[in-house]
């Protein structure tokens, strides 16, 4: 019996082209860990500020953001290379800390080890080809995950932009649906 055409497409795009789902994996864990999350307070609110951080790095990041014009080197691309990515580790470790799930914390390793390694090798090898010498020198320099503790030698001190935040991720949109199942799961605290 074949097997249908959306069957195949989609194990073929889980193969080689995971990318897509990235975004979705993302949002079903935190509406999943929210939903039948059983938070306790202690691991709710250290699990709360670890979303709160990573909301705070998402859009300090997505404000110096300058899409396929110019490599980010400032704003926290002086620290890390991928910082976006920094924040979404950080909140998703949050939401699996302050729901109180145990299996959570694993399922998150496995969705960081099934997506991430994949998106910034191709995200690299994009923004070399785009930039050549100028992203040589910041890779160099610059870790991909772990941020550095000075600041990026030749950064530029650029302002960050809520507009720009707005406009190139939505990103304050997705802060406010994050917030919102963070305020979800804490109605189960006892």
């Amino acid at each position: 019996m074949a097997i249908p055409f959306g069957v195949q497409r989609f194990l073929h795009d889980i193969r080689y082209h995971r990318e897509r789902y990235r975004q979705f994996i993302g949002i079903s864990f935190v509406i999943l860990v929210s939903v039948v999350g059983e938070p306790k307070e202690v691991l709710f609110f250290a699990g709360g500020v670890l979303v709160f951080l990573g909301i705070a790095v998402r859009l300090w990041s997505s404000g110096h953001i300058k899409k396929n014009k110019a490599l980010a080197i400032d704003g926290p691309y002086a620290f890390v290379r991928h910082p976006l990515y920094v924040g979404n580790i950080t909140l998703g470790f949050g939401f699996a800390l302050a729901s109180g799930l145990w299996w959570s914390l694993p399922l998150l390793i496995f969705i960081l080890l099934a997506f991430y390694p994949h998106a910034i090798h191709r995200e690299d090898e994009n923004l070399h080809h785009m930039f050549k010498k100028e992203w040589e020198q910041w890779r160099k320099e610059t870790p991909a995950l772990i941020p550095r503790i000075t600041s990026y030698r030749t950064a530029q001190g650029g302002r960050w932009s809520f507009l720009q935040s707005l406009r190139q991720n939505g990103e304050p949109i997705i802060a406010m649906f994050l917030l919102f199942w963070l305020y979800f799961l804490s109605l189960g605290l006892h």
